[in-house]
């Protein structure tokens, strides 16, 4: 009972913080007075006032220096950009990834980086409706062990990959994990070199999954995108048989963000761990 209440009332301090952001957009964004805030929002001084302190800290809030007045900066519009930029890319990748969905008859996702994680952005539910709960919109996994995950350390350079060592792990999942760098650094080749790359039971046992990238402009992996579905079902010789398709459902997401071509895939296939 006492971690509910707790959680309870984080929940309304968010709320109360969200009412001050919004407020304070308000009136076409004009510098407002604590007063003000305080009994626009029939919230007391000190309350209205502990939220600003915390929004000022955070970045989102600033004051005049002659009125002390409160107003939001741009670091709100920079937060409202990135999700906006995803819904657009989720856009892009919802015709492709049904495509895709179709051609399997599995799961498809898509994902970008974000903090060294993996973060889903969009999800098409296969016939079969396996999905592992990791892979719903919003939620989160490791890059290590994932098969979007390890096309979005191509990104990284060999410094990087240390840092995510230090700061995340490589922590076992299953018994097939990489947990070691030497294996891991091999796996990034490997899906360097063939432009795809896999998650053989690394993350749940009995399932699969094998992921594309998609290049923006730069040629950066700005997202990728994944099939998932049971390793019965996802056999070496069905993945043999549509990694065409896997291949210019990526190459096609990669051309809406602007990538200029080149090969996205290879001819090798790895066993099935």
């Amino acid at each position: 009972m006492e971690w509910c209440h707790l959680n309870s009332a984080k929940n309304q301090s968010a709320e109360k913080a969200l009412l001050v952001i919004e407020y304070l957009a308000s009136g076409d964004n004009e510098p407002k007075r604590l007063q003000d805030i305080a009994v626009g929002l029939s919230m007391s001084n000190s309350t209205v006032f502990r939220f600003l302190q915390s929004l000022s800290q955070s970045g989102y809030v600033s004051q005049e220096p002659d009125s002390s007045r409160y107003f939001l900066t741009t670091k709100i519009c920079s937060v409202a950009y990135r999700v906006s930029s995803n819904l657009h890319l989720y856009d892009l990748a919802l015709p492709i990834m049904r495509r895709l969905a179709d051609e399997f008859d599995e799961s498809v996702c898509l994902a970008i980086e974000q903090d060294m994680t993996v973060v889903y952005v969009g999800v098409i539910q296969g016939p079969n409706q396996m999905l592992r709960a990791a892979q719903y919109i919003g939620n989160r996994a490791p890059m290590h062990c994932t098969g979007v995950g390890k096309l979005l350390l191509l990104n990284f350079s060999e410094s990087d990959i240390d840092r995510l060592i230090e700061r995340k792990g490589l922590p076992a999942l299953t018994a097939n994990t990489l947990t070691a760098k030497a294996a891991l650094m091999a796996e990034l080749d490997a899906a360097r070199k063939n432009g795809y790359a896999f998650d053989n039971e690394e993350c749940e046992i009995g399932a699969r999954c094998l992921a594309v990238p998609a290049r923006d402009y730069t040629g950066k992996v700005a997202a990728a995108m994944s099939v998932t579905g049971p390793i019965s079902r996802m056999s070496d010789d069905k993945i043999r048989g549509r990694l065409g398709a896997l291949a210019e459902a990526g190459r096609m997401l990669s051309a809406a963000l602007g990538h200029g071509g080149g090969p996205l895939s290879g001819p090798a296939l790895r066993p099935n761990a």
